[in-house]
């Protein structure tokens, strides 16, 4: 059943409220209430569409990555189909840190709320997509551990000190390098 044009107006405007809050305070200052507020929605309805600040983050994470998740197969090469697999492979890790990059907070604060990253759907697409790029690339690799190593690179209080501390390049160019190397 699709959505009702004034629960789908009150779910953007929750997601921008939140965005806003978050941004400004970060996620973990921000509470339902200053949500809601900023919204022009009651609290119920915030806890109604979303059920925790947690269940919030994680709506603002996937809206973000359902774009690169579209762009896996639809973007131009390297990103979508028909590059090389090493290419492919190497644009998508920059794509991956671009969108940490510009949502760090976010991304910080969510990845702390999840108990079982694996377990989520973006996490296995990710991880299929990886695997099949070192597979096609190097047939011979356990692709389905490396695809575990690499993706698990990401989710680290380093990688998250790296892109708070504007050294984002230095992650991308060593990523770069890791998979240049592995996928020789």
């Amino acid at each position: 059943m699709p959505e009702r044009a004034d629960a789908a107006r009150n779910r953007r405007a929750i997601l921008r409220a939140a965005e806003d809050l978050f941004a400004r305070n970060g996620p973990e200052h921000v509470s339902m209430e200053q949500v809601a507020s900023a919204a022009g929605v009651g609290k119920g309805t915030v806890f109604h569409r979303f059920t925790s600040r947690e269940g919030l983050i994680r709506a603002l994470v996937e809206d973000r990555v359902q774009a690169l998740q579209d762009s896996l197969t639809s973007a131009p090469p390297p990103l979508g189909p028909g590059a090389p697999p090493r290419d492919r492979l190497i644009a998508f890790l920059d794509a991956t840190i671009e969108l940490a990059t510009k949502n760090i907070a976010l991304i910080a604060a969510y990845d702390q709320s999840t108990s079982d990253r694996q377990a989520s759907p973006t996490y296995q697409l990710w991880h299929a997509h990886v695997r099949t790029l070192i597979a096609e690339a190097r047939p011979e690799l356990d692709a389905e551990l490396l695809a575990y190593i690499l993706l698990s690179s990401l989710h680290s209080d380093l990688i998250v000190h790296l892109l708070r501390n504007g050294q984002s390049e230095r992650l991308t160019k060593s990523l770069r390098d890791l998979v240049g190397n592995l996928l020789r």
